[in-house]
């Protein structure tokens, strides 16, 4: 089987990139991390919408939000590791799914095998859990399949980046990996 994992925050030693890394050890050489530390994507809206003129370019299509879609399609399970900020995703997911756009309106034929990627979503989060459950509803068919993780149910505050040092948290983790997706596979 086939994992990405990418790790939507900027944080390069936070709780999200520590997740990620154990969410690869859980499956080996067979998954890869993506982490938004070590680059990042042009949201929409830092240009002139060059995407709906006539010649319908990105200029941002040159970042890389194409290797990540191109890696979720070609894998069998994806895993985004967000965390929570006020009470929403962080911009870099919200970056990652408007910016799908133009990428799917150039490849329509990928759009169908990226929905048939299962995909598990893990958020590190003390508060909101709607918010979370209608964002990704996009990316998902159905409900999607996530995980919360409140750091402070692990006596652990969340911005120390140290939430795996809890047996629980890490056992809570595992847990999710080992348990099949639900959703469209």
């Amino acid at each position: 089987m086939r994992v990405c994992i990418i790790s939507f925050s900027s944080r390069a030693n936070g709780n999200c990139a520590a997740i990620s890394e154990f969410v690869k050890t859980c499956y080996g050489d067979s998954a890869e991390v993506y982490r938004f530390s070590d680059f990042s994507v042009r949201p929409c809206g830092e240009c002139d919408y060059e995407c709906f003129g006539p010649e319908r370019g990105c200029p941002a299509s040159g970042d890389r939000e194409n290797v990540l879609l191109e890696a979720v399609i070609e894998c069998d399970l994806a895993y985004f590791v967000v965390p929570n900020y006020c009470d929403y995703p962080c911009a870099n997911y919200f970056a990652f799914n408007e910016r799908g756009q133009y990428y799917f309106s150039e490849h329509p034929d990928r759009m169908a095998d990226y929905e048939r990627t299962a995909k598990k979503f893990i958020v590190v989060s003390n508060t909101e859990k709607e918010n979370f459950r209608k964002a990704f509803s996009y990316q998902s068919k159905g409900a999607p399949d996530i995980l919360f993780l409140r750091a402070a149910d692990f006596g652990k505050v969340s911005i120390a980046g140290d939430l795996l040092a809890s047996t629980q948290a890490k056992a809570a983790v595992a847990g999710f990996v080992s348990k099949p997706p639900f959703g469209p596979r």
